[in-house]
């Protein structure tokens, strides 16, 4: 990791990115708040935080921003490389600020960023969170970044191992993020670029349950695509509760007057689907005329639905008037599709219903900390969660932090989880101070 920036030999060999992206909403989540892009200049991933507040808004606004970074370099100077790539999470926050400023209901939405904008010979590194940029060179790879979390600062102090931190209660509780709030600073450095190297951007969702090892041998081989593809599906296998996000790139020879950069951008996760709401399309699968596999010339979509096959190559005016047998049973057809559609339903329902309540979370209940069961929400003013134990923590004895963090609702993984959550937050709460009554 290069601390301090140098500039670049006028000399040195120039390289171009060979990339691929995935992301996926995994296997626990409902909807996908995290936001990747990979372009000739620029590699960025950001994982929204705010649950309720939209994660998925703060990350795709992130990347909007920092898209921009997606263009040649002007110049040579590490420092201005280094100024680029900070001006770019600056603006993230400041989109943020205009973003709450419009719909209030936005508060308290947060997104990571790291962020490698290349120039050709090095890329410069921007990084707030607990996403994560790895580079893997000669068979070894080495993690880039430093996690802006609580159990990082644990470790830092020993007081933890690298693999307690992967299953540590607060595990998700980050430090530095970029919001509405404050403009965190983040750590920014330079990383000089070898032909051969491979450099790999993720969220938490991966690198949480992925050890260095395991990452080291899928980036060992095959495409950029493939090791993408690779890392999001043993990370989904190795019981990642999380969205992941996953870009990786190999660095490649390119002729020295040449401003060849790589293939098409792309845009994965939130800030894909966002855009494709807008009506452009985006992210890695791209079907051939919108789906058809274009082997046979699609059959005009304004025929009815029990037009007869000839009917493709008649005349237009004889279809439309031409005589057609009577539909029979067609109130039995829809009632029966309509009793079907009520079945699944219902069986949707039940499922859900079932699996919420097997979730945990820990939330408040005047002033009182208290285990909640099913979820944390409601829909049309009906709660989804009923309060399942009441303990003795009060949330006025607790830092504003930790009171902050109850009153968002604290997510577990099962009851037991919930209750070393609760366990955590009894061990940090302020004593009780006695009342003295009056003196005299």
């Amino acid at each position: 990791m290069s601390d301090q920036p140098t500039e670049a030999p006028a000399t040195q060999l120039r390289l171009r990115l060979d990339y691929g992206a995935v992301s996926d909403v995994g296997r626990v989540r409902r909807d996908n708040q995290d936001s990747g892009y990979a372009g000739p200049w620029l590699l960025a991933v950001c994982d929204g935080v705010g649950g309720a507040a939209r994660g998925d808004i703060a990350s795709s606004t992130a990347i909007g921003q920092l898209r921009r970074l997606d263009q040649p370099p002007t110049s040579d100077s590490a420092e201005e490389l280094l100024a680029r790539t900070a001006g770019a999470i600056h603006r993230a926050h400041d989109r943020l600020v205009e973003l709450v400023d419009e719909d209030p209901a936005l508060n308290g939405t947060s997104t990571t960023a790291t962020v490698l904008t290349f120039d050709g010979t090095r890329v410069g590194v921007g990084h707030v969170g607990d996403s994560r940029a790895y580079l893997y060179r000669a068979g070894a790879i080495r993690q880039l970044t430093l996690d802006h979390t609580f159990v990082q600062t644990l470790i830092d102090e020993g007081r933890i191992t690298e693999a307690e931190a992967r299953v540590h209660p607060h595990r998700n509780l980050i430090m530095r993020a970029i919001d509405a709030v404050s403009d965190s600073d983040p750590d920014l450095f330079v990383v000089d670029l070898e032909p051969g190297d491979r450099l790999l951007v993720c969220s938490d969702g991966a690198c949480g349950v992925l050890e260095d090892g395991r990452m080291a041998d899928i980036l060992s081989s095959g495409s950029p695509e493939y090791a993408a593809v690779e890392l999001v599906r043993a990370s989904l296998e190795a019981g990642s509760t999380d969205n992941v996000t996953c870009i990786v790139a190999d660095l490649r020879e390119a002729a020295q007057d040449s401003t060849e950069g790589g293939p098409e951008a792309l845009v994965v996760g939130a800030a894909a689907e966002r855009r494709q709401q807008r009506g452009r399309s985006g992210g890695l699968f791209r079907g051939h005329r919108s789906g058809d596999t274009g082997e046979l010339d699609p059959v005009p979509s304004d025929l009815p639905d029990d037009a007869p096959y000839d009917a493709i190559d008649a005349d237009p005016e004889a279809v439309r008037y031409a005589p057609r047998p009577p539909r029979r049973y067609a109130w039995a057809k829809r009632l029966f599709a309509l009793a079907v559609v009520v079945g699944l339903g219902w069986l949707a329902v039940a499922a859900i219903w079932s699996w919420s309540q097997h979730q945990y979370y820990v939330g408040q209940q005047d002033g009182t900390v208290v285990i909640f069961r099913g979820l944390n929400g409601s829909i049309g003013g009906l709660d989804l969660s009923e309060a399942y134990q009441t303990t003795d923590v009060q949330l006025d004895r607790l830092s504003d932090f930790d009171a902050g963090k109850v009153e968002d609702g604290i997510e577990a993984d099962d009851l037991d989880d919930a209750q070393r959550t609760v366990q955590n937050l009894a061990e940090n709460q302020e004593p009780e101070v006695a009342d003295s009554g009056a003196s005299g």
